[in-house]
Order: structure tokens, then sequence, then C-alpha cells
């Protein structure tokens, strides 16, 4: 190798120094890119490019929307359904946006109901069915705590 280095290395000194011309060229010579600038004294006033959007009067504020209703085991008529292992508070609104509210509601789905109702779930579909709100809604709808519990676990 230093054999190499000793035969050639004018062969390397030349090709570092073009090298650094193709680079230097690209980087800097290449852009031709200039900003021409009227001179204007600061008597002029101020900088008039957005003078029509400083005049104009403020555009119409849409009416602010009013916040979606939320809907907590406490405020409603129904049982909390965030006992349902899987069933969070977002959850629990999104089943009162479609009209469940209860263990009853939910223990009397079949296959069809469980299909409408997970298609409308978004990020949370497929929950029903993995998490098995129905056998879960069935026994604290029955008010069968040592079954759910012993199948379950502790609510909470």
């Amino acid at each position: 190798m230093n054999e190499l280095l000793q035969e050639y290395w004018i062969l390397l000194v030349v090709a570092l120094v073009i090298g650094l011309l193709v680079a230097w060229w690209i980087f800097v010579a290449s852009r031709k890119t200039t900003v021409e600038r009227e001179d204007k004294s600061a008597a002029d006033g101020p900088a008039k490019r957005n003078q029509a959007l400083i005049d104009a009067p403020p555009a119409a504020t849409p009416p602010a929307a009013a916040p979606a209703p939320t809907v907590t085991p406490a405020a409603s008529d129904g049982d909390d359904l965030t006992r349902i292992k899987g069933v969070g508070p977002k959850l629990v609104n999104l089943l009162a946006e479609h009209g469940v509210t209860s263990f009853a509601q939910i223990a009397a789905w079949d296959d069809a109901e469980i299909d409408r109702i997970d298609a409308q779930l978004g990020r949370f579909q497929g929950r029903i069915r993995r998490d098995s709100w129905v056998d879960q809604a069935k026994m604290l709808a029955a008010g069968d705590l040592a079954s759910y519990e012993a199948k379950f676990g502790r609510t909470s």
C-alpha cells in the first residue's frame, strides 16, 4: 500500500483538488440567486407589501361550535359501563351516542347488532368480541358478581 501511495501521490493530490473544486462549484458557485433590493429610506413610511391585509377589516369568525356533550356514568340514567373490562370513558361516550347506556342492552346484542355497533367504534373496532362485552354485560345485568369476578376479575 505504501508503494502505491509513493508512486501515485501526485494523482491522488490532483484527484483531491478536483473533488474539492467540484464540491465548491456544486454548493457555492452554481447558486445564482441574487436579491435585488430597492433602497428605501425609513422616511418613506412602513413597508407596503402587506398593506392590503393591514387595512382590511377583520375576517368574520365562524361561530364557536358547541362542545360535544359528554356522558358520564354518573350523569346518565344507565349503568356504569366502565365496569365492563375494555370499556373506558371514551367508549362510554361513543356508546351513549348510539343509545347504549345499560348492561341489559349490551347483553341482548346478537351478532348483527355487534357488527353494527362495532363498525361505528372507529379505532376501538373489534373490542366487543375481543373483550367479551356481551358475556360481561349478562353477568353484570344479572348482578352475578361472583361469576363475573371468577371469569373476568374484579370490577373497577
